[in-house]
């Protein structure tokens, strides 16, 4: 988001995560600037969902010990830690869900700067509530997969919004991928991944292939047989969303390819780390939403969205999002702002607007079969918003 620290920063430039020009250097923002006035002492606060529903929120650990970890293979089985967002049956009062742990936001501050409080950003304020009760009926399910360095939260403004809308999502934290996941015990994972894919010479393809055995395990432990918890009536497993962010997004595609369970995928501003079988997705709708600049523009410098765009035989969409650039589609906006780091050219409110509309006009469309015709064409309510290919 603003500064990495050796190995991890070259591994996440291997992975197409390169820092944002105006977040990696100092200087006033281009615009949307952080109030200068708010101290840092003060509570990041999400921005609230636009659904009609209350949010509950459950974790749930999960290990498959099926499969022995790529990264260390001395470890008990392959750690996921999952977040399950999903509609309440009503509002209540109560203490919110918490975003991070402690250890966990100490971990990300690091890297973002010795302005940035770790303790102020885990006790940043959510907008659900600790395992409230479901409401009735059965919904939709959508995976959600992190960039490579960090951590599931860094998606809960998309995972509320989403959940306040009608879907149960579940944000997964895939371990040794990021600089810290809290896993039962007191335990700590931190970036294994990054140092093999930095000095080991790994390719970024072990990170979607494993994160694609991970959404397997999670849809087994969700909604096979013996579901993992109590609520798993509320999913409805024909209707199954993956987006990420970054290799998150790419790794979207590569479980679509490998587990046809998985009926719609978008990729956040991710380069696509494997190329799709010759079967494509086997008609399945996919969409592409990233930085409208030279990196993903049609012929842009990421050159497999031009690769990956022909072998999309569904529905498909190249959305490009102009100011904006890679961790727009996440957190960052509203974190960064808050810290008073530099800002992108987009304005928060406009980054989060943008991407919880046409990621949840997607999942409309294509799990609820709701027709939504923001995603036509461009759309005088979005000017950032432009189309490519259609």
């Amino acid at each position: 988001m603003n500064r990495l620290s050796g190995a991890a920063a070259a591994a996440l430039l291997a992975c197409s995560l390169a820092l944002p020009a105006t977040l990696a250097t100092a200087g006033p923002a281009a615009a949307d600037p952080a109030p200068a006035a708010v101290p840092a002492v003060t509570r990041v606060v999400l921005p609230a969902p636009t659904g009609p529903y209350a949010l509950g929120r459950t974790v749930l650990p999960l290990v498959d010990r099926s499969r022995t970890d790529p990264w260390v293979p001395s470890a008990d089985g392959r750690e996921l830690m999952v977040t399950l967002h999903y509609p309440a049956a009503r509002r209540g009062g109560g203490r919110p869900a918490p975003y991070a742990t402690a250890e966990e936001a100490r971990l990300l501050a690091e890297q973002l700067g010795p302005g940035v409080s770790g303790d102020v950003l885990a006790r940043t304020r959510t907008h659900s509530r600790p395992d409230a009760r479901p409401a009735p009926g059965r919904h939709p399910l959508v995976l959600l997969s992190p960039g490579f360095g960090v951590s599931r939260w860094t998606l809960t403004h998309l995972a509320e919004d989403l959940a306040s809308r009608g879907y149960v999502v579940a944000s997964v934290d895939h371990a040794y991928e990021s600089y810290g996941i809290s896993v039962p015990g007191g335990r700590t994972l931190t970036c294994v991944a990054c140092t093999a894919l930095d000095e080991g010479g790994v390719h970024p393809g072990v990170v979607t292939t494993t994160r694609a055995a991970d959404v397997r395990h999670v849809l087994d432990r969700l909604t096979g047989p013996r579901p993992v918890r109590r609520y798993a009536d509320m999913i409805d497993a024909d209707r199954i969303g993956m987006a990420g962010h970054s290799i998150g997004g790419a790794s979207a595609a590569t479980a679509m390819a490998a587990d046809p369970r998985v009926d719609a995928g978008v990729n956040m501003d991710g380069a696509f780390w494997e190329d799709l079988p010759t079967e494509g997705l086997r008609g399945r709708p996919f969409m592409m939403l990233g930085t409208h600049d030279a990196t993903h523009l049609p012929g842009g410098t990421d050159t497999t969205w031009d690769r990956t765009w022909p072998a999309l035989d569904g529905w498909k969409r190249w959305i490009t999002v102009a100011g904006a650039e890679h961790f727009t589609f996440s957190d960052a906006p509203v974190i960064t702002r808050h810290f008073g780091l530099p800002q992108p050219e987009l304005p928060t409110e406009r980054a989060v607007a943008v991407t919880r509309t046409y990621v949840a006009a997607f999942f409309d469309q294509h799990l609820r079969r709701l027709p939504r015709p923001v995603l036509d064409g461009p759309s005088p309510a979005n000017p950032e918003v432009h189309f490519q290919h259609r």
